[in-house]
């Protein structure tokens, strides 16, 4: 199911101010997409794409003022409380996605009473620990999580009172140029004039003039040269039979990306290292490395650090190692 993307794409849509007949039958296939994540991994107990995904769904539903069932609802609901929504950043993202939902369905009314309270207390929960996640540099989760919590923040109306709030809005205004794509441009661009994804059921079409222009984008310079990156990938988990299973030079183009380092390490030792990555809308996410894959239901993941020990914040094509840098690979558990 393509829960994600097609929630996503309404949200956007829907903040263009277009007519009201091309997209209804978009929100019923979102209605279709909700159900049909869930209904095939019924077995295990969660959604087959991600809470992150299905927390969209809802969202995007409920922006357009569409009801889901109570069931679909309490299903988020149950994993909050049994803390499935992931690691890291992954966590923050997941929880504010789904804390804007709830607060969407408690102020558009759109479930029972009894259901909204529910909502309006987990919402609070959220945003509380979305204070608690925020690092001494005023980032919360990630750089790319960051924005979500801001949202979460002036949705549930809590942007004034809590001190994490100026702090990472600080963080975010230092950090604006790790946003380069479709995808996180749209996560901050509301944040930055003080609104959420909920503000998007209240925009007044009739009002909007026609004033978007073309942007001329210039393309990149190119950098001369090369440099080279040490690339490492560990595997601490028992299971594995090695700590270190590759640890190699791998001479790149000055201006390569993570991602380029990756494919250039394939084409040197197509034996020895591989690589799989997953189209998301924030880019492509690494998946599996040298046949060992990543999978939420084994609660593990690819973590990415540069030296010493530090987390990447930027996605694996954003990113741009210096030369000599060193860069590890390590699945990691949650």
């Amino acid at each position: 199911p393509h829960t994600g993307r097609l929630a996503l794409y309404l949200l956007g849509l829907q903040a263009t101010c277009p007519p009201a007949s091309p997209h209804r039958s978009l929100v019923t296939w979102l209605k279709y997409y909700l159900e049909e994540d869930w209904t095939g991994s019924r077995r295990q107990g969660h959604p087959i794409t991600s809470y992150y995904q299905y927390g969209l769904g809802v969202l995007a539903l409920c922006v357009h003022r569409k009801r889901v069932r109570e069931e679909v609802v309490r299903r988020l609901l149950t994993a909050q409380h049994h803390g499935r929504f992931g690691h890291g950043g992954n966590t923050v993202d997941t929880e504010a996605v789904v804390a804007l939902a709830f607060t969407c369905l408690e102020q558009r009314r759109l479930v029972g009473t009894g259901l909204a309270a529910e909502l309006r207390l987990a919402a609070r929960e959220a945003s509380r620990n979305m204070a608690k996640a925020q690092g001494t540099d005023g980032i919360i989760g990630n750089i790319y999580s960051t924005p979500w919590a801001l949202q979460v923040f002036l949705a549930t109306g809590t942007c004034q009172t809590e001190p994490a709030f100026g702090q990472a809005m600080a963080a975010l205004l230092e950090n604006l140029d790790a946003f380069g794509t479709a995808a996180t441009m749209a996560q901050v661009l509301p944040v930055l004039h003080g609104r959420s994804y909920l503000d998007i059921a209240s925009v007044h079409c009739g009002e909007e003039p026609d004033t978007l222009t073309p942007l001329d984008m210039e393309s990149l310079p190119e950098v001369p040269g090369n440099k080279t990156v040490q690339l490492v990938v560990e595997c601490p988990l028992p299971w594995c039979y090695d700590l270190r299973l590759y640890d190699r030079l791998v001479p790149v183009p000055a201006a390569a990306s993570f991602l380029d380092v990756l494919q250039a390490a394939a084409a040197l030792d197509p034996r020895d290292f591989r690589f799989h990555t997953q189209d998301t809308p924030q880019g492509p996410f690494l998946t599996q490395v040298l046949g060992l894959e990543a999978r939420q239901e084994k609660r593990n993941y690819w973590q990415i650090l540069t030296a010493p020990n530090t987390p990447l914040q930027m996605g694996i094509a954003d990113y741009r190692p210096q030369d000599g840098d060193t860069l590890t690979l390590r699945l990691s558990e949650w």
